[in-house]
């Protein structure tokens, strides 16, 4: 670290920490991540990389080429209900976007997303310090001093909380806020790719009465799959089930599933339970030097698959406001920063409430319940799929 170098505290290893860090490291900054695992862990299932995250990840030289993924050309749509199964609609919409624009979705681990991100921070000469849970935070005129549960205090000129659903962050600034379970649970997990799916590239919806199944490819023989229901609150401790539930679960309808859904479910070995949640919009993302982005600011549930593309729109927007304020990157001034942080926050609250909304809606589509009310949402399917107008609103290309 050089003397004129501006130490930043980034909160989080996850999605958006290691990103935002790469790009404050690129500028002149000083990053460093603060993890509160001791190492990178095995949380989460699989996640779609968008056209719109991976835009802001391609400003890194050789970023996207070091995360890899599998590359999405098709979406199917099937429905598996008794009265009225069959295709919704099978389209080569991300193969049309990737050839027209030069991007598409990609299917990753979200294991591997994260790994491959501070893997890349820590050869950019990023400093990841492990075991460090934020506990309090101090601000002055000119920094704040961060305390950590082992003991360990630092100070930065400014903090950036990426630490996800149950942010310390978040907790810091504004007290602790239980995150609202959404009335859905997902259990999913990874499985050989079925035969009719083979060479297809496909990210796959199945819808049912009360259910649904989604599966995007990963590798050349792997789809991540998750299905959900509405249930009871299940934590989100991304334990894997045990042998009896799993069992249990292979016994079920979800097991004669076409188009390849009962093969995933029968054949995956570790399947993974877990609660959806998201929390109450903020009015703001921050106070004083000390400012909120991805999922510790705006926790969405899954159903639309922008998640982590979302908290790369915020890294981008910050990072550029930081270039259009703080253009030397030198240390800030708090009202600086106050410029910084309202001007993503008058651009990205709106946006991310409405995603926020937009993903929990869409839950609720998916697990409809009722023959006749799942017989309307398929034919409602089936017609936005044929308008060409509708469908390149939904889907691009």
């Amino acid at each position: 670290m050089t003397l004129c170098s501006v130490p930043v505290a980034v909160i989080g290893s996850g999605i958006a920490g290691p990103a935002l860090a790469i790009f404050l490291k690129m500028r002149g900054y000083e990053p460093v991540i603060y993890e509160r695992t001791s190492c990178p862990v095995e949380a989460g299932l699989c996640l779609g990389l968008q056209p719109n995250g991976l835009r802001v990840l391609s400003k890194i030289p050789g970023l996207v080429e070091f995360i890899g993924g599998w590359p999405v050309d098709e979406y199917g749509f099937y429905s598996v209900l008794p009265e009225d199964k069959g295709v919704l609609a099978e389209l080569d919409q991300p193969r049309q976007l990737r050839q027209a624009q030069g991007v598409g979705p990609v299917g990753i681990r979200r294991s591997d997303l994260q790994l491959r991100l501070v893997q890349f921070a820590q050869n950019a000469g990023v400093k990841v310090a492990w075991g460090h849970q934020l506990e309090t935070l101090a601000q002055r005129e000119d920094a704040v001093e961060l305390r950590f549960a082992n003991g360990v205090v630092a100070s930065a000129s400014f903090v950036v909380g990426c630490d996800g659903l149950h942010s310390n962050t978040r907790s810091c600034l504004f007290g602790e806020q239980p995150a609202d379970f959404t009335g859905l649970t997902q259990c999913g997990g990874f499985s050989p790719i079925p035969p009719r799916l083979r060479q297809r590239s496909m990210t796959m919806s199945l819808y049912g009465n009360g259910i649904h199944l989604v599966a995007v490819q990963v590798d050349e023989d792997t789809m991540g799959w998750a299905v959900t229901q509405r249930e009871p609150e299940a934590k989100e401790t991304w334990r894997t089930m045990d042998d009896s539930a799993i069992a249990e679960m292979k016994q079920s309808l979800l097991s004669e599933w076409d188009f390849g859904g009962g093969e995933l479910v029968k054949n995956s070995t570790n399947v993974t339970k877990y609660g959806l949640y998201d929390r109450p919009k903020l009015s703001t993302w921050h106070k004083g030097r000390v400012l909120l982005i991805g999922d510790a600011a705006h926790p969405t549930s899954p159903h639309l698959g922008q998640g982590a593309n979302q908290a790369f729109e915020d890294v981008d927007l910050l990072v550029g406001l930081l270039d259009k304020h703080n253009p030397s990157a030198g240390a800030p001034s708090t009202h600086a920063l106050h410029t910084v942080f309202t001007e993503l926050e008058a651009v990205r609250i709106p946006r991310s409430a409405e995603l926020v909304a937009l993903a929990r809606a869409q839950g609720e589509i998916r697990v409809l319940q009722g023959v006749d009310a799942c017989m309307r949402r398929n034919e409602r399917y089936r017609e936005k799929f044929r308008n060409k107008q509708l469908l390149r609103a939904r889907l691009g290309a």
